[in-house]
């Protein structure tokens, strides 16, 4: 995942905001209602916003997209596994801090709602009897739900993956790009997003599987009450061990708000990918029978083209033959003694 692009009425609150996380603006660029009805299908003049989190340009950017005229107020704040809802999420080395900040926020009225942090042992590392000297190995992880914005933050123990999140040391709040992205969707199965690996060359970690409240990490982070399941899939890139794709479809009935995931509304609406041959990528999408817009340039003058999937997700591609920052293509669990 390039970037996540979040709707947005006034620039600078927004970049005030995520400046706490580390992000700085690199890029800014505007465009017209013509072209933005053009490529974006919003009649709306558009400034935007390139946000980058320390040297980390490959993946996990954030673009804010500014328009004069937004199309609504997004799906905004709702409960856990909203249909049509996006989370993003960042590394962090103070976990309980974060936590403690929303917390205020919340006590002053600000809608915000963190959880609780739930510490696991992902990959079956730690030791069977932990101790002082065996100490646990794991990640504790939250989840922030709010009204612009749903957050996801986890802090390692134990070990690290190097280049899966890197800690920005001049983020006030001690934390990293963003490492992976959640979409939740309606679907009867996850069929919907086979357009991953067919068209962008994604590779799906496993088969779609049914998890739910007794797996106490997701129990958590999503609020499930007792005998409440999701099917879930997730995607990798085989350039880019960070920046997964997780997608999930609530099996009980979850308020759905998918009618306000546009782009041109405000909240998460958008993500990007890139490529060094659009034109193969844009010829494999339209085989897998979805409409792209045609070949155009975005408003900072990258030729791009833009789709909305079956599985109601919104993406622009973008043509990027480098970065300065090289990705991680190996995955490899290391352990630290912290």
């Amino acid at each position: 995942m390039y970037e996540v692009m979040v709707g947005a009425e006034r620039a600078e609150p927004m970049i005030r905001y995520f400046a706490e996380f580390g992000f700085t603006v690199r890029d800014s660029a505007t465009f017209s209602a013509a072209r933005a009805k053009e490529l974006y299908g919003v009649d709306s003049p558009l400034t935007s916003y390139r946000l980058q989190n320390g040297a980390v340009d490959s993946h996990g950017l954030l673009r804010l997209l500014v328009w004069e005229k937004p199309l609504g107020r997004g799906v905004g704040y709702s409960i856990p596994e909203t249909i049509g809802s996006r989370m993003s999420v960042m590394m962090t080395n103070d976990v309980i801090r974060i936590v403690d900040v929303y917390k205020a926020e919340r006590s002053r009225g600000k809608p915000w709602l963190p959880m609780e942090p739930i510490f696991d042992d992902l990959y079956n590392m730690g030791d069977a009897s932990p101790g002082f000297f065996q100490r646990p190995v794991g990640v504790r992880e939250t989840v922030v739900y709010g009204e612009f914005f749903n957050h996801v933050f986890f802090q390692r123990y134990g070990y690290a993956i190097p280049g899966y999140g890197t800690i920005n040391p001049a983020a006030p709040l001690q934390t990293s790009e963003f490492t992976h992205h959640d979409f939740f969707i309606a679907a009867p199965n996850m069929d919907v997003t086979n357009y991953y690996r067919d068209a962008l060359g994604l590779k799906p970690e496993k088969p779609a599987t049914v998890d739910g409240d007794w797996l106490k990490g997701p129990q958590r982070v999503f609020d499930m009450p007792a005998g409440y399941s999701h099917l879930y899939i997730g995607f990798v890139s085989p350039n880019n061990i960070c920046g997964k794709l997780k997608f999930f479809i609530p099996q009980a009935p979850k308020p759905d708000r998918s009618a306000h995931q546009r782009v041109g509304e405000l909240g998460i609406t958008l993500h990007s990918l890139y490529t060094p041959k659009l034109a193969l990528v844009y010829d494999l999408v339209k085989k897998q029978g979805i409409k792209p817009t045609a070949l155009l340039t975005n408003e900072f003058g990258e030729r791009c083209f833009v789709f909305k999937g079956p599985d109601g997700v919104t993406w622009q591609i973008i043509e990027k033959t480098s970065t300065t920052w090289k990705p991680t293509t190996t995955f490899e669990l290391k352990r630290v003694n912290n």
